[in-house]
């Protein structure tokens, strides 16, 4: 009935009044009637905070690598970092005793008010590394909003890819900004727009909003840009990929956003392939700081990977089989298709498997029930497809497990890294068939090895034929993301050009 209500919904349309343009506007979308219930204002729900795992001091071993002209000293704990009182009992209330890595460099890089872009494993706290130093700086400066205000003017917008990740950032910057007078908001598709709208105009100091709604409250008038001081684009490899690129292009050359020079510009993610770097370099001050964490682009190394060799056919049963033997621990199942999720998440209810599923056709409604079913463990199987993959911080997620594997190793070390979070443990089982997944096979392999899991002889043969040349897994080059400005120096004639890179752990010269 959901999916035949969702289908019904798309082809409808309605009209709607733009008040702006004084004319009647014709949209291909639904008139959208859902308004999220409150997240729970007492002080234990807020602060309800991740418990870390038996691994997280693991994290102080983990290699850093920080590039980019005179960056600032790490820091080794909070109270270094020249925070105010209330943010400091915050943090404590939050649960957050001892900095990671990510935190260590970039809280003290953002206070020196330079651009960002950092890259660090999934669970690694970047989310804490970007808004207590922004929250420093609003504490000390002071804030502008007003609920007597028709248009809002941000001091801070945060930018993410899916409705679910942005509502978490929200609670998280609610829980760093309690008992003060910094009200943070956030915008998402799926929403009644007359109660966004209410939301924002009871004043928004830090705004947190998926690209398209955002673009659309900006062309309401309802949001202006022209006090912004902090743009972040989190999952930003993401952000400026084919997706949402013309999107960011369009939010940075609005009306009042000020220049790259006159903001501060802060990029994280997991992953940060070159040339979504030298496109990121766009919209960064030209002596940007580069933090990498550990093997980025890689694994964490918390996760036990599986890969079993299991043909299209024989998938539903397969997953069933295993299903059956976890039992009632917490897993998500990702498959490539809408159609997929829909499909496997019926199949498992019929065989008494308590399973709900997440997918972009889905009402924003069906969504968050979903999501809250998962997380309570009403239904510990979530069947969900990649809008499910970046950022999702569920706690006691034991299992991933990837019935379709995905195009790009990207996707693949952002889906796994839904468990084994906080330095708890967990582990990724994905189905591999060789007529459909071979192109993955060697990249897949790297990833293994760089996270010291088993590779398969069989999956290492389908690499090796994949393109005729065996898997190799150099040693120079402890880091699987390197700043792509270092590679181009590196190529005209081994030297910075005014650029310079700064190892804090590791002592490496090399360029090549």
């Amino acid at each position: 009935a959901n999916i035949a209500r969702s289908k019904y919904q798309k082809i409808t349309s309605h009209i709607e009044f733009s008040e702006n343009q004084n004319n009647f506007l014709v949209f291909a979308d639904p008139k959208v009637t859902y308004v999220p219930p409150p997240p729970p204002d007492d002080e234990n729900s807020i602060f309800a905070h991740y418990q870390t795992g038996i691994n997280f001091d693991k994290y102080d071993n983990i290699l850093v690598e920080v590039s980019g002209l005179n960056p600032p000293p790490a820091i080794l704990n909070f109270e270094e970092a020249g925070l105010c009182e209330t943010l400091i009992k915050n943090i404590a209330r939050v649960g957050y005793f001892k900095l990671t890595p990510v935190q260590k460099y970039s809280i003290p890089i953002v206070l020196a008010e330079r651009d960002l872009m950092a890259c660090a494993q999934t669970g690694s706290g970047k989310t804490a590394a970007f808004l207590i130093p922004i929250l420093a700086h609003m504490m000390r400066d002071g804030v502008t909003a007003s609920q007597f205000k028709g248009e809002q003017e941000p001091e801070c917008i945060i930018v993410a890819p899916t409705r679910e990740l942005i509502n978490q950032i929200f609670l998280e910057s609610r829980k760093f900004s309690y008992g003060t007078c910094i009200r943070p908001v956030v915008i998402y598709g799926g929403i009644q727009m007359s109660y966004t709208i209410h939301q924002i105009n009871q004043g928004c100091n830090i705004l947190c909003a998926t690209p398209g709604r955002l673009l659309d409250i900006i062309g309401r008038q309802k949001i202006g840009l022209s006090k912004l001081k902090y743009l972040v684009l989190d999952e930003a490899d993401r952000m400026l990929d084919m997706g949402f690129g013309p999107d960011i292009k369009k939010l940075v050359s609005s009306p009042g956003m000020p220049s790259k020079d006159k903001r501060q510009t802060l990029m994280f993610s997991a992953t940060f392939p070159d040339e979504i770097q030298r496109l990121a370099g766009e919209f960064l001050k030209t002596d940007y700081l580069f933090v990498v964490v550990g093997q980025v682009g890689g694994a964490c190394s918390d996760v036990q990977q599986t890969i079993l060799q299991v043909k299209q056919y024989d998938k539903k049963n397969k997953l069933v089989e295993i299903l059956n033997e976890i039992g009632n621990e917490r897993t998500m199942v990702f498959v490539e298709t809408k159609k997929k999720a829909d499909f496997f998440a019926t199949l498992l209810c019929q065989e008494n498997i308590s399973t709900t599923s997440i997918h972009g056709d889905r009402e924003q409604r069906e969504r968050e029930e979903a999501l809250h079913y998962f997380r309570t463990g009403r239904c510990p199987v979530l069947v969900a497809t990649s809008v499910a993959a970046r950022g999702l911080d569920i706690e006691n997620v034991q299992h991933v497990i990837n019935v379709d594997l995905p195009s790009t190793i990207d996707e693949y070390v952002h889906r796994i890294g839904r468990t084994g979070r906080c330095g708890n443990t967990g582990k990724a089982i994905s189905f591999f068939d060789p007529q459909a997944d071979s192109a993955i096979a060697q990249p897949l392999i790297k990833v293994l090895a760089d996270a010291q899991q088993e590779v398969p002889e069989w999956l290492a043969e389908i690499a090796c034929g994949s393109d005729g040349i065996g898997f190799s897994n150099p040693k120079g080059n402890v880091f699987a993301a390197v700043d792509s400005r270092k590679v181009f120096c590196s190529k005209d004639n081994h030297h910075s050009g005014g650029f310079a890179a700064s190892n804090i752990l590791v002592a490496d010269e090399s360029w090549d």
